[in-house]
């Protein structure tokens, strides 16, 4: 079904990125880069082999490729003979793709010891920066992950015949409400979107009124369902949690500005009821690491880091999870999960990730992001809910009492990700159907 598209709008959105260009380069110049070259920000990246196929895959950010690694596991298994390409926005996704590409790489057979995933940034989308990008790069399908809706990078897909998905397809509240002002845009964006796998039907309402074609979108669930933590993430988490030993433990994941200092001083007053315990504290932001590290510092807290193979004794207050990609096995090695970004407006973070690891699940109010996932662990009854710091120390003093609550927690948590599994099932379907399958 041909969708009528608006390229008025993207033409007037094109000559602002133009009037903004040197912002845009500057700021991009400004980033610290190790992996690639900055010239791939123009789209300029070495010509693919023609005979050599390719899937692309474009994640925004560090939470939007841990999120996509069963996708990715899945889409190596299934097609052999492409070469995966994944593309990150962040200098801090780009050394996530590397490190799982490495994982991947020491796990495979010796004739895939070249590795099996390819890293690119995505260019910014200027009209030839995106045009040149997808030219060079020629895949045989483009997939984007959740809210990822670039209208030039889009309209050069549609251009060149490339099929083009949305999967785990996301629209917060707040982010709907910030496209919604674009919705011309938006309309022309979508247009180029041959197929939308959705996470829930609100967000799948939300892309129709957007302008998506009802026709070319499905509701399949959220891929985090699938999330299997891996043998070696596991084996850590053991080993983790017997050097820490049995004093009481918690974790606070993926927490930002403003919130460290609430989380510590929840934990000042636990440690008024349990002086040994300890919490594993792992900033969102790697590039904070060194400011959380001396925030403790100033609270007077006795610290162990991780980046430094320090391990806790029976002074350390925190320890700090100063490290990238091992956020599955911090949470596995605590007795309670606080999943951050969420008692700062945020919008919280993936709270499967500690169900996942059989740790009950904590959180603070600011769940827009997460809304649907926590529903169903409220439904459940597998997610304790705070709203501000100091009800979080009063449930943490609780559920350290409660050792019968922690393992219902735990077992309903886990129940939850066995009973919603399937989107990726779904997802690869409606994927191959676009390859023609």
């Amino acid at each position: 079904m041909q969708r009528r598209g608006r390229p008025w709008a993207r033409h007037l959105y094109s000559t602002a990125l133009y009037l903004l260009s040197p912002l845009i380069w500057q700021r991009v110049w400004r980033e610290q880069v190790l992996t690639n070259p900055r010239r791939e920000r123009l789209g300029l990246l070495p010509r693919r082999s023609a005979v050599e196929p390719g899937l692309w895959l474009h994640c925004a950010s560090v939470g939007e490729v841990l999120a996509a690694r069963p996708l990715i596991e899945a889409l190596l298994a299934r097609y052999p003979e492409h070469r995966l390409i994944v593309t990150t926005m962040t200098a801090t996704g780009a050394e996530r793709v590397l490190a799982l590409s490495q994982a991947l790489r020491e796990s495979a057979t010796p004739d895939a010891a070249d590795g099996p995933l390819d890293h690119h940034f995505v260019p910014l989308d200027f009209p030839g920066a995106t045009r040149r990008f997808i030219d060079r790069l020629n895949p045989a399908l483009a997939i984007f992950f959740e809210t990822e809706l670039w209208p030039n990078l889009l309209a050069a897909c549609h251009q060149r015949g490339i099929p083009t998905a949305v999967v785990n397809g996301r629209l917060s509240p707040r982010a709907y409400r910030g496209y919604r002002r674009l919705r011309p845009l938006m309309q022309d964006a979508l247009s180029h979107v041959d197929w939308l796998a959705a996470k829930s039907a609100a967000d799948a309402e939300r892309y129709r009124s957007l302008g998506m074609a009802q026709v070319a979108i499905d509701v399949v669930g959220s891929l985090k369902y699938d999330l299997t933590p891996t043998a070696g993430t596991e084996a850590l988490s053991r080993q983790l949690s017997l050097r820490l030993g049995s004093r009481p433990v918690w974790a606070a994941g993926s927490t930002h500005p403003g919130e460290e200092e609430l989380l510590l001083q929840a934990h000042a007053r636990l440690r008024q009821h349990y002086p040994s315990a300890l919490l594993i504290l792992v900033p969102r932001h790697p590039q904070r690491f060194d400011a959380v590290a001396a925030l403790c510092q100033e609270r007077g807290l006795a610290m162990a880091r991780r980046s430094r193979d320090e391990l806790p004794d029976a002074r350390t207050a925190v320890y700090l999870g100063d490290t990238m990609g091992e956020l599955l096995s911090l949470y596995g090695a605590a007795d309670l999960a606080f999943v951050g970004g969420s008692l700062v407006p945020i919008g919280g973070h993936n709270l499967l990730e500690p169900a996942a690891m059989g740790v009950p699940v904590l959180t603070g109010p600011e769940l827009a992001n997460f809304e649907d996932v926590a529903e169903t662990l409220r439904e459940a009854a597998a997610l304790v809910e705070v709203p501000d710091s100091e009800a979080l120390a009063e449930a943490l003093v609780a559920l350290f009492i409660d050792e019968a609550e922690r393992h219902r927690l735990a077992e309903a948590g886990q129940a939850v990700m066995a009973a919603n599994r399937g989107a990726l099932g779904r997802t690869m379907s409606g994927l191959s159907a676009l390859l023609g399958e």
